[in-house]
């Protein structure tokens, strides 16, 4: 596997790993390093340090199992510290967790056992098999090949969904007190089938997509300042479409509370061969446009603050 983009800190490892110490993490958290300003740039689905017993239980090769990675992102933000922003990347896989999820998101196909009374089983995504304990990667393949005990959904919950959220909910919480605002930027990236099938005929495929809940969860101002620089940079830019803002971009932008968030989604087919996980040439590229991105967002977002009070008052 390449290792494009390895950081020299420890935390954040282009390798992926399989049990040992560091696998014994949740999160992994990076201050700033310049002036700092009260963003934090979150990956919830890049997350490499898997655990033995989950990757020997599964009926899937451990490549197989990577497949629902949002392979790098955290590296690809790697630079968020140096510019002035708080990085926080989840370190466990969204194959055995998935953060970005209501925790009461349930599959009942996958449970031997009852689940709690207040458990949404009918929602899109569980249907789909990607609840907050996932059942499938990828197109359909099982992650498990018998029913889970409800024992081991809770475990998974409060081993890692919760301190995560938790750590998640502190920083924001913290950084409003002291600014008067939080803002959130929820980092993942998209399979390229999924930009292909919203490419209108002769037009352009996506190779960002910006979501904020149809303009819900943050300031249109936020909005069009990352808009901007990432069209500066060459990358055609969409807003809301197929991709609106997950579980985490709803339940953090709360923009009257005096917090904002907004997710960026990322094109794989910029930076890696999919199926695989592994860099292309473009990952490089794509890496060095992003910290010129995240180097020219604070001194866009300093005038933005009494805009974006204004705006969450109203």
């Amino acid at each position: 596997m390449s290792t494009k983009g390895k950081n020299n800190c420890r935390e954040f490892m282009a390798e992926a790993l399989v049990g040992g110490e560091a696998c014994n993490r949740i999160a992994a958290l990076r201050a700033p390093q310049a002036r700092a300003c009260p963003v934090v740039f979150s990956s919830p689905h890049s997350g490499r340090c898997w655990p033995r017993d989950f990757v020997e239980r599964s009926p899937l090769s451990f490549d197989v199992l990577r497949l629902s990675e949002d392979f790098l992102v955290d590296q690809l933000f790697a630079a968020a510290p140096a510019c002035g922003f708080w990085l926080y990347a989840a370190q466990r896989p969204r194959a055995w967790l998935d953060l970005n999820r209501d925790p009461r998101e349930l599959d009942p196909e996958m449970f031997a056992d009852r689940l709690p009374a207040d458990a949404v089983i009918e929602s899109e995504r569980v249907r789909a098999g990607l609840g907050v304990i996932p059942r499938i990667v990828a197109e359909g393949m099982e992650i498990h090949d018998r029913p889970l005990t409800w024992k081991e959904g809770r475990r998974r919950l409060s081993e890692g969904y919760y301190p995560w959220h938790m750590g998640l909910q502190a920083l924001l919480e913290g950084l409003r007190r002291r600014w008067g605002q939080a803002v959130l930027v929820d980092c993942h990236s998209m399979p390229a089938s999924a930009a292909r099938s919203m490419t209108p005929l002769g037009g352009r495929k996506p190779h960002i997509i910006l979501g904020d809940g149809e303009g819900r969860s943050c300031s249109p101002l936020l909005m069009d300042v990352l808009h901007d620089l990432f069209a500066r940079e060459g990358y055609t830019v969409s807003r809301n479409r197929v991709y609106t803002g997950g579980f985490i971009t709803r339940h953090y932008g709360l923009a009257g509370l005096g917090f904002q968030a907004i997710q960026i989604e990322i094109n794989r087919e910029l930076y890696m061969e999919e199926g695989i996980c592994r860099t292309t040439a473009g990952f490089d590229e794509l890496k060095a446009a992003i910290t010129r991105v995240l180097a020219a967002l604070p001194e866009r977002l300093r005038p933005l603050w009494n805009d974006i009070r204004r705006e969450a008052a109203e």
